[in-house]
């Protein structure tokens, strides 16, 4: 055989797949609600081993805000997939042994108690981080360790007003919150990445170290383009519900059929493309009133006006083809249920089933991908307390001890 000859050999097999890229990373969180739980669930679809601690009495109390999941807490399925439950009472010294112990053998810690209470635990960050050099320690807050602040109660909806999420958010006339966790979320996606880096750098000096992360300052994060936009302009945008603060149009409109369009226009060109393709009003794409953006904003209304006449003739479908047809970027306004069936997230294979103690609910890949590798693990949402004995054997309790703990009500 001719050894240059590659068209005679034999086929090579497929690369085997990578491993998660947190697969060996054990977590310990003392976690409850969405900032921590949420980071926390990140880390479990992205390999790493979480055991979460819950109070012996209801759990994380994020378990009983509705029964909406089939008889769960909606925001609990979400938040705790792929992790396992343990109910200890920290407040009695044989449930924090236990918790120390695991922390003892773990790559990262998470907490998110009210301020003070890890401290008073000897659960924040700079005190494991000196026991445990290789230990990274995130402790989550509302406000901060220090300032006015630092022992004020942090729910989402005050942080979101805190931060001027809201004066940002709703209509001329009405100010309105987020309509998800947004200040959570923030937290939870900084101590995310907060724990991805400290890894990085343990992998380079052999230390893990603290990680601190407060809702406010990253919420305020968030803020930074309107936040930029009144410091340095002088007056903050307006709120202007779907609409664009300094674009038009840029809003959503209604339809024949009863739908909801919103579409951007965001340069002269796509204007006049739309005056004549959708509009059906050529002449409108060199008049003075809107040839430019500047003049669309300054007659918002009859621009408006303008655009809805000419959607409001049309079913949603129709709307929609005639602007994709005119390279205008749009979209639908769907609701939750139209969310669910998203033709885009059906035709990409974005559902999954996970295991609950109900039974299996649909729920989302996460958005991270790693082409080559294992698909994210998507573990079972935990009952409270699943995992508690097998824990506490595995830090070398006997049976008698485990006994004495559930009788005393210091394990479930």
């Amino acid at each position: 055989m001719d050894p240059t000859d590659h068209r005679s050999s034999p086929p090579s097999s497929p690369p085997s797949p990578l491993p998660l890229p947190l697969e060996g990373i054990t977590v310990v969180a003392v976690e409850q609600a969405v900032s921590a739980p949420f980071a926390t669930r990140q880390l479990a679809d992205l390999g790493a081993r979480v055991i979460k601690v819950e109070r012996v009495d209801g759990g994380d109390f994020a378990r009983g805000y509705d029964t909406a999941a089939g008889g769960l807490a909606s925001h609990f399925v979400w938040c705790n997939r792929g992790k396992e439950s343990l109910a200890l009472d920290l407040k009695d010294p044989r449930g924090l042994a236990v918790v120390r112990r695991l922390i003892a053998d773990a790559d990262v810690f998470v907490q998110n108690l009210a301020q003070g209470a890890a401290a008073r635990l000897g659960l924040d960050a700079a005190t494991l981080c000196a026991a445990h050099p290789r230990l990274v320690a995130v402790d989550i807050s509302g406000y901060g360790a220090s300032g006015p602040y630092a022992d004020k109660r942090a729910y989402d909806m005050l942080v979101q007003c805190e931060a001027g999420l809201v004066s940002v958010t709703g209509t001329p006339e009405q100010p309105v919150k987020a309509g998800i966790p947004a200040a959570d979320i923030a937290a939870a996606m900084y101590a995310f990445s907060g724990v991805l880096a400290a890894l990085v750098r343990r992998g380079t000096t052999g230390r893990g170290g603290p990680v601190a992360v407060s809702m406010l300052d990253a919420l305020a994060e968030w803020l930074g383009h309107p936040l930029h936009h009144t410091m340095h302009g002088g007056t903050p945008p307006a709120r202007t519900g779907l609409a664009h603060a300094v674009i038009a149009p840029y809003d959503a409109y209604a339809t024949a059929d009863g739908g909801r369009v919103l579409l951007s226009v965001q340069n002269d060109r796509e204007w006049r493309r739309l005056a004549e393709q959708v509009v059906g009003r050529p002449e409108l794409g060199t008049d003075p009133a809107y040839a430019t953006n500047a003049a669309r904003v300054t007659n918002r209304a009859r621009t408006d006006a303008l655009v809805a006449k000419a959607l409001g003739a049309l079913g949603t479908d129709e709307a929609l083809a005639r602007l994709e047809g005119a390279g205008i970027a749009c979209a639908r306004l769907r609701d939750l249920y139209e969310l669910a069936e998203h033709p885009q997230l059906a035709a990409r294979e974005r559902w999954r089933e996970v295991g609950t103690p109900v039974g299996p609910l649909r729920a989302l890949l996460p958005p991270i991908t790693l082409p080559g590798g294992e698909e994210a693990r998507m573990g079972d949402v935990p009952a409270l307390g699943e995992h508690t004995e097998a824990l506490l054997r595995a830090v070398g309790m006997t049976d008698e001890e485990i006994a004495a703990l559930r009788r005393d009500g210091v394990a479930a």
